[in-house]
């Protein structure tokens, strides 16, 4: 079920990046300016019942979450500059409803399918989802920042099978590079990887700049309401972005401050990245250091 709105808000900003400690419809609507944000990458709970630092991300019903969703679309769309730009992400099960109701509104550009491998067990009586969506809409389909040549990717007839274009007056090779079609196989993050962060569905860093790489360029304003662990806003950094960053959660607003550089310390702790063990333990619960060469590697990639 969803927790009450806390309107309880604090900020802490440093060289262009934002972060509100808060919820994200009460900070859209009261401290977000309208037609003032570039770029925004929404990534919200997916009411799939998992637990994000506490909350338990379950709602009554299908259609109270989608009247929760259509809440914040509603403000994110306001708070877009004309040619801006919005990639929405939630649950396979969900998006049929944030489709319909966001193609009434914006122009959907893309229906984009995130893909990754799996480590874990999947279904048995059906077939695994591995899998998420993410829609790519914009307010003005004539006029919105699209930076094509900044992510393309190597492009399989060009540069591995090097065949020649013989349609042309002259026979040309195919180009080496493409921009990526809307299937992205990018992995998943792992708990050995370094931007790894103690969240249950951090996103990759991949997955952002190649986002916040298409969709805007240096000095423009990326939001993220559903911080999480700030990758949006890390990356969009990273890459000579402003940044916005809302997250309601205590532990993730912790994380956003270390990688913004924003703080050091909150409250006179500390702010540190997890700390991460390669040892396996075997069935009894002792340590058996045979193990740890085994473990290197498996999840770097």
């Amino acid at each position: 079920m969803q927790t009450p709105i806390n309107t309880l808000t604090e900020n802490f900003s440093k060289d262009g990046n934002l972060i509100y400690h808060g919820d994200a419809i009460h900070v859209l609507s009261r401290y977000i300016r309208n037609n003032s944000v570039d770029l925004i990458f929404a990534d919200p709970p997916y009411n799939i019942g998992k637990n994000f630092a506490g909350f338990n991300d379950k709602w009554s019903s299908d259609t109270d979450y989608a009247n929760w969703c259509y809440q914040w679309l509603y403000l994110c769309i306001q708070k877009l500059k004309s040619y801006g730009s919005l990639y929405v992400m939630t649950s396979t099960q969900a998006m049929p409803y944030l489709d319909l109701w966001l193609r009434e509104r914006l122009t959907i550009m893309s229906r984009i399918v995130w893909f990754y491998d799996s480590s874990g067990v999947q279904a048995k009586k059906h077939f695994g989802s591995l899998y998420e969506p993410i829609l790519f809409c914009v307010k003005d389909s004539n006029n919105y920042t699209f930076n094509a040549y900044d992510i393309e990717v190597e492009a399989r007839t060009g540069a591995v099978r090097k065949l020649i274009d013989y349609r042309k007056e002259h026979p040309t090779p195919y180009k080496t590079s493409k921009v990526p079609g809307n299937i992205w196989y990018i992995p998943r993050v792992r708990y050995r990887m370094p931007e790894y962060e103690q969240h249950p569905s951090q996103k990759p860093e991949a997955l952002m700049e190649r986002i916040i790489k298409a969709s805007s360029n240096a000095g423009d304003l990326v939001l993220d309401p559903f911080a999480g662990t700030f990758t949006t806003c890390a990356v969009a950094r990273r890459l000579g972005r402003q940044t916005i960053g809302i997250e309601m959660q205590d532990n993730y607003i912790r994380i956003g401050l270390r990688r913004l550089g924003i703080a050091s310390h909150l409250n006179g702790e500390k702010l540190k990245p997890p700390k991460k063990t390669y040892i396996r333990k075997n069935c009894d619960g002792k340590r058996h250091s045979q193990f740890k060469n085994k473990q290197l590697g498996l999840f770097d990639a």
